[in-house]
């Protein structure tokens, strides 16, 4: 693929003529496409176009607005498959993963769809008979989206779908890893024909200079807490700009006393290694039981063992590579450090150099038992990749304790029979995304999808994007003859 920057409706090369290569995480050798290394310029001319687009994008009707949307969606439908492996190969998730995150977009596309001929904004009485009081809604302006490489396809649609449907205009900035993925959104926005400067898309390493453009009035980002919190630090410098930020977790699974075991090991294997453990919402740390611990951990590690690794594109396979080689040194600095915080291994995964392997970026399982430790980096930061602690504790009121004993909050999971316990989960853990019997991935596009602490800002993407995207404002129409105040104030001179 010979990719370009799309800004203002047209496909168009980088200023400075510099190019990046997107390479296959399975085949290193193989080099997928080239794209435009933006520059100031670009950011520019693209920020100029979603400016220029604004006014008439937002004085369209909502609902034509959505049509666009409804015919972008219904060109995907029809390609998802030739998506799917596009992605598996780029990005290196299975192409069972990879249909899902098509899918995911698409449902996010059809989901807000279906809001623009919903109730917008709402009737409210006053205090004084004869007003009318009413809250609506309003576009910010001009929003910039920087997505992340492991949900290269939904992740982009979860931000440009509500933004432009609410009024605003557009430019995605697509993870470098995943510049292919990107390069389809922006062929899917031209062919359903949005007008020009609606949805801009530029490639790069470029997300600064769109953070810090003073007319960028919206900054949505999906990534690590260090560029997040970087970004929040930047956007409260202006009067006109703020950051919706989803940074990452430490999660936990927890497994109680009661649970199946069919489910909670089941749910730990899935919340682990899907995605090769590169996932925010993917866990780390399973928080088990003392009673249930030795039968979980037994199963835990049988069925590790028997997972495949290999070729995305290959239907039977479980994980795929990580991303790239800064991937695979990071991981294997935390499963020598766990060794370095008295870790019990389990499983001493890390990099496979043997045939089929020796041209990808594969990692096998790493598991190992720890008891908590307030003090050890490994319970405590995000890893991202196949690497995993089993920790026991001997009641609930110990398993919130640790569970909350880390700067994230994300997605949690509890396996339990108990609707009390689960309760006690739910009101007493810090979290964005809360699960029963089921594991700590699975967000579903109507859903709120958001952090605390070091996983966000508190304010979700997904469905309830809306809320960031726009502003309430309030209405107020007086019917009298006169003017009547609220509050008893006086109206005498």
């Amino acid at each position: 693929m010979e990719g370009k920057n799309y800004i203002n409706g047209a496909f168009v090369d980088g200023a400075s003529g510099e190019r990046f290569e997107s390479r296959s995480p399975a085949s290193f050798d193989e080099v997928l496409g080239t794209f435009p290394l933006s520059s100031e310029k670009d950011v520019n001319d693209a920020v100029n176009a979603a400016q220029a687009a604004y006014d008439g994008w937002r004085h369209l009707s909502r609902i034509k607005r959505g049509e666009y949307l409804d015919e972008f969606t219904q060109l995907i439908k029809k390609d998802r498959e030739e998506i799917a492996r596009l992605m598996a190969k780029e990005c290196g998730k299975g192409i069972v993963e990879s249909r899902a995150d098509v899918t995911e977009g698409i449902h996010m596309a059809q989901y807000v769809f279906g809001t623009v001929r919903m109730p917008h904004g709402d009737v409210v009485d006053s205090e004084i008979p004869e007003k009318d009081s009413f809250m609506r809604r309003k576009p910010k302006g001009v929003v910039a989206a920087i997505t992340a490489w492991n949900f290269p396809f939904a992740v982009p649609l979860w931000l440009v779908c509500p933004s432009v449907v609410e009024g605003n205009t557009v430019i995605l900035k697509p993870s470098r890893e995943t510049a292919c993925v990107g390069n389809v959104i922006a062929e899917y926005a031209h062919k359903a024909g949005f007008p020009p400067g609606v949805i801009n898309i530029i490639h790069g390493s470029c997300g600064d200079l769109l953070v810090k453009h003073p007319d960028t009035h919206v900054v949505l980002f999906v990534g690590s807490n260090a560029v997040g919190a970087e970004i929040k630090r930047t956007v409260a410098g202006f009067d006109n700009k703020m950051a919706a930020c989803e940074m990452g977790g430490k999660n936990a699974l927890i497994v109680l006393d009661d649970a199946s075991l069919d489910i909670a090991v089941n749910a730990a294997v899935i919340s682990a290694f899907k995605t090769s453990g590169q996932r925010c919402t993917s866990a780390s740390r399973f928080i088990v039981h003392e009673k249930v611990f030795t039968e979980f951990e037994k199963r835990f590690i049988e069925i590790t063992k028997r997972i495949k690794i290999g070729d995305p594109l290959d239907e039977s396979v479980f994980m795929g590579p990580v991303i790239n080689q800064a991937a695979t040194e990071k991981i294997a600095q935390y499963n020598e450090l766990a060794k370095k915080e008295g870790a019990k291994v389990l499983l001493d995964g890390g990099r496979l150099m043997d045939n089929p392997y020796k041209k990808g970026y594969f990692m096998s399982p790493f598991v190992y038992r720890m008891q908590n430790n307030p003090k050890s980096r490994v319970l405590h930061e995000e890893v991202f990749g196949p690497h995993v602690a089993i920790i026991p504790v001997k009641d609930v009121d110990e398993a919130i304790e640790v569970h909350n004993d880390t700067g994230y909050g994300l997605t949690c999971a509890v396996i339990t029979e108990d609707y009390r316990k689960a309760r006690r989960i739910r009101e007493d853990c810090e979290y964005g995304l809360g699960y029963v019997n089921l594991p700590t991935i699975g967000a579903e596009v109507h859903l709120p999808f958001g952090g605390v602490k070091k996983s966000g800002t508190g304010l979700p993407s997904g469905s309830t994007l809306i809320d960031v995207v726009t502003h309430r404002t309030a209405w107020t129409v007086n019917h009298a003859m006169e003017i009547k105040m609220a509050q008893g104030l006086t109206v005498k001179l």
